[in-house]
């Protein structure tokens, strides 16, 4: 039936609740108890075209929260992480998530939700720019654009989805964004989203997930 969960769906929202206000609760500029820190992009253990992607975006030397934020995304842990504007956030969650898409399948490997449109359509650029030399096919899926070109591009194949909470309930209950393939989920902006009440759009959407996904 359209729009039912995955058997073995289990998302429990009041653990989610717990681990996101502890993140709000910090005061530092960026927090974590991952030890690593790289102190270049080149020692990370990215991919070739993944890094030629990032220099040729602009990127010289990883901010704090790209030292310490890429790597535990690429080593498939889940991840919070918290960070002033300008930083390099966006960046970092894009490099985790590029690096571990599998390119010879052209299906929805991972979802980002944004709680606007100029947010969302940002981040496809962000992943777009550097994912370049990777062949990344990213797709911004929010409201006030066409449903049926939303349509079409999802049915035509993409390896990420950025967008709405809105627009992409939509897409997955029309069963136009197939759940099948999806392994990262990435909630950007989570606490202004949830203080807007998205949360149980969040909910929904995360029904609909495969269990075993990397938030």
């Amino acid at each position: 039936m359209a729009g039912s969960a995955p058997e073995g769906t289990q998302f429990d929202t009041r653990q989610f609740d717990q681990r996101l206000n502890e993140v709000l609760e910090g005061q530092d500029e960026f927090f974590t108890s991952y030890d690593e820190v790289h102190e270049s992009f080149d020692a990370m253990g990215l991919q070739e075209n993944l890094l030629r992607g990032i220099y040729a975006y602009g990127f010289e030397k990883p901010s704090a929260i790209q030292q310490r934020g890429i790597v535990p995304f690429c080593k498939g842990l889940d991840v919070i992480q918290q960070a002033q504007s300008g930083t390099g956030k966006t960046a970092t969650f894009c490099s985790g998530v590029l690096q571990q898409l599998d390119f010879s399948l052209v299906q929805c490997q991972a979802l980002v939700l944004a709680p606007t449109r100029e947010l969302a359509q940002q981040i496809e650029k962000v992943m777009r720019a550097l994912g370049d030399y990777l062949g990344v096919k990213v797709h911004a899926c929010v409201g006030g654009t066409s449903v049926r070109e939303d349509q079409r591009i999802l049915q035509a194949g993409v390896h990420v989805v950025v967008g709405t909470p809105g627009r992409v309930f939509d897409m997955l209950r029309r069963q136009s964004l197939r759940s099948d393939s999806i392994k990262m989920f990435v909630l950007d902006e989570a606490d202004e989203m949830l203080s807007r009440g998205f949360k149980d759009q969040i909910y929904d959407i995360f029904q609909l997930l495969p269990p075993k996904i990397q938030p």
